[in-house]
């Protein structure tokens, strides 16, 4: 059976994509936005991805086109499967024909998904219960973000973005999971949802099909998703938390100020220490839950600390990318003004009063529509300097967002000036944390190449 896939190199649908190898299909795809790590990840798995959405490359009548939900009507190739009559469907819908038989472990929530759920994945891994998942990133411990694996378990990265042009409900209600964790909730996706309350109402459709033997985790301290319990819920949850005054079942006491170093405490109980590279509250309080998740599937507290302590994280989540006579260059995806925050609020921790720039490109779509720009000035602060990204397209300036902002900050309508601007203000000691969901123009090598050339290397 012969599957061709619209929006392969999305981190869903490239995930998607392995999994129907590995099914046994042909897979073939194509995209307009072909970049790493996901274009590299395909060509690994021996998956062809075709350029652009030419309607030639649906000629050859493929059994079933599986349709990203960044596809929308007028797009050659969308048009070429309606007026043609081929057989299609979503992403979510055909994982969800392949999920039936499964234990389902789901990781939803505004922020972290991409990291908890590779965390949860590397804990039953290492526990040896060979789990399938798919993760929106290639993470470090696995060579692939996929893989249908070997037991009843699967984890998968619940998203609460729309399924298709076809199917407006969010992503994760077509995954029928056993065990949720819903780790955080802010307002995003301003493309799609008006207002908090309409996501939170997806999100309750997502708790409302978890079982009463199932499970829900959920951290303390969120507000939005005790509206979502509030306003109905049928399963058992489990409450975590990260913060001495927010006591819960499960909590992290902290060793280090930076959170490299953190007890796991359950009613009171010490189960062990995580000592690791990763940085911050926010990678704590994935670590918990995602513990906690790994439990619920028998998974014992200390064998879960033990595959934390080996975690390698994700990359283009603060993945170092080059070092250059002691400067020091990040790629990392935050695309939020909380997400910026916390990084960033994890690197000065760790880094103490070593210079930190930061390089940010806007790019998501909730970031083109303006609905954060208040807030990003702020979401900088644990930087010294902020060199702001204005790509085309972007119908507001971030100027405002520079004249506003609490550390020195400069905006670049083009990579080649941002590149020139580092190359002049770093020195050694200094941390280059580059923010993108996107490809950036290539930034990453183009700015480690151009240091080692300043550098003299």
């Amino acid at each position: 059976m012969h599957i061709h896939i619209l929006g392969i190199c999305g981190t869903f649908m490239g995930s998607m994509a392995i999994l129907a190898k590995q099914l046994g299909y042909r897979v073939t795809g194509s995209d307009a936005n072909v970049y790493p790590p996901m274009s590299t990840q395909l060509q690994a798995q021996g998956i062809a991805v075709l350029e652009g959405y030419d309607p030639s490359h649906l000629q050859s009548a493929p059994d079933l086109v599986v349709v990203g939900n960044a596809m929308t009507r007028g797009n050659p190739a969308v048009e070429y499967v309606l007026e043609h009559g081929l057989n299609y469907t979503s992403g979510p819908q055909w994982l969800s024909e392949h999920l039936r038989d499964r234990w389902v472990l789901a990781v939803a929530g505004t922020h972290g998904k991409t990291t908890t759920a590779t965390m949860l994945a590397w804990i039953l891994e290492h526990a040896q219960m060979s789990p399938g998942f798919l993760i929106g990133g290639v993470p470090q411990n696995f060579d692939v973000s996929a893989r249908l694996g070997e037991s009843p378990f699967f984890v998968i990265e619940a998203d609460e973005y729309d399924t298709a042009f076809f199917d407006k409900r969010s992503k994760f209600v077509h995954y029928h999971p056993r065990t949720l964790i819903l780790n955080n909730l802010e307002f995003d996706h301003a493309d799609i949802f008006d207002d908090l309350a309409m996501i939170q109402r997806q999100f309750h459709h997502l708790v409302r099909i978890v079982p009463a033997n199932g499970q829900i985790i959920v951290p303390t301290g969120e507000p939005a998703l005790d509206e979502v319990l509030a306003q109905g819920c049928w399963t058992p949850v489990i409450r975590t938390s990260v913060h001495d005054e927010q006591p819960a079942e499960w909590q992290a006491r902290l060793l280090s100020d930076d959170g490299t170093h953190f007890e796991v405490l359950h009613n009171g109980e010490i189960q062990g220490a995580v000592q690791w590279s990763m940085t911050g509250m926010h990678s704590v309080n994935n670590a918990l839950v995602a513990l906690v998740a790994a439990r619920n599937v028998g998974v014992r507290p200390h064998h879960a600390i033990e595959a934390l302590n080996e975690f390698g994280g994700v990359k283009r989540r603060m993945e170092l990318v080059g070092e250059v006579n002691g400067i020091r260059v990040y790629d990392d995806f935050a695309h939020h003004p909380t997400a910026i925050e916390t990084t960033l609020q994890g690197i000065r921790k760790q880094v103490a009063d070593a210079p930190v720039i930061a390089v940010i490109e806007p790019r998501s779509n909730t970031m083109r529509l303006g609905s954060h720009q208040g807030r990003l000035a702020a979401s900088t602060a644990d930087a010294d300097q902020v060199l702001w990204y204005q790509p085309q397209g972007l119908d507001w300036s971030l100027d405002t967002v520079a004249e506003q902002s609490p550390v020195a900050a400069q905006v670049f309508d083009n990579t080649s000036a941002i590149i020139e601007s580092v190359v002049a203000s770093a020195q050694p000691g200094s941390h280059v944390v580059i923010m993108s969901n996107g490809g950036f123009e290539g930034i990453h090598p183009r700015m480690v190449e151009a240091l080692q050339m300043a550098q003299g290397d």
